[in-house]
């Protein structure tokens, strides 16, 4: 590890060629599937968090566009063709090194099952949603903010920071909004 010349931090540079090797974040995408009044979630069936109740999504591929992802991913891990919608909420994941992003979707059919991923997928509207098993806090963020704005009748994009402080709590930062929900 070095700081190479013209940058300003640590980075893997090779001592013989002197080529940066850039680690950077990576690109998680996911789906809000709406069908009416409903939501699809998927029960994991891969760690971390296996169990537990997701938006479908995953890794951004080279060569592939966001919305293409949230599209592939929600095939993949609910068998659903879905309509990718507006980008809803963005989520800099700043301990992992992700980046997360939401897209607004719609289902194109009531065609969907478990995909290789996931044990069990369902619909399920806000007062169904099981949220003590929700896998992840960038989701249960997105599903209270989303249906804060179902009953206002508008969107917004948010934005937010999700850190660890030195006692590895995690600090939630919103960056142009105010939490529906804590």
């Amino acid at each position: 590890m070095s700081i190479p010349p013209g940058e300003d931090r640590h980075r893997h540079v090779c001592g013989e060629c002197a080529t940066v090797h850039y680690l950077n974040p990576r690109v998680v995408v996911c789906a809000i599937p709406v069908w009416g009044d409903q939501i699809l979630l998927c029960r994991r069936a891969i760690e971390p968090r296996v169990g537990l109740w997701t938006l479908p999504g995953g890794f951004m591929e080279n060569d592939e566009a966001t919305h293409q992802t949230a599209a592939r991913e929600t095939v993949e891990e609910a068998c659903a063709r879905i309509k990718v919608g507006e980008l809803f909420a963005l989520f800099n994941i700043i301990h992992i090194n992700q980046v997360q992003l939401f897209f607004r979707a719609e289902l194109l059919d009531l065609d969907f099952a478990p995909g290789p991923e996931s044990l069990e997928t369902a619909l399920f509207r806000e007062a169904e949603i099981p949220w003590d098993e929700i896998a992840f806090p960038a989701v249960a963020t997105t599903l209270k903010e989303y249906f804060a704005d179902v009953a206002k009748g508008s969107f917004q994009l948010r934005m937010a920071d999700i850190a660890l402080d030195a006692h590895q709590k995690r600090l939630f930062k919103p960056v142009n909004f105010v939490q529906a929900h804590e």
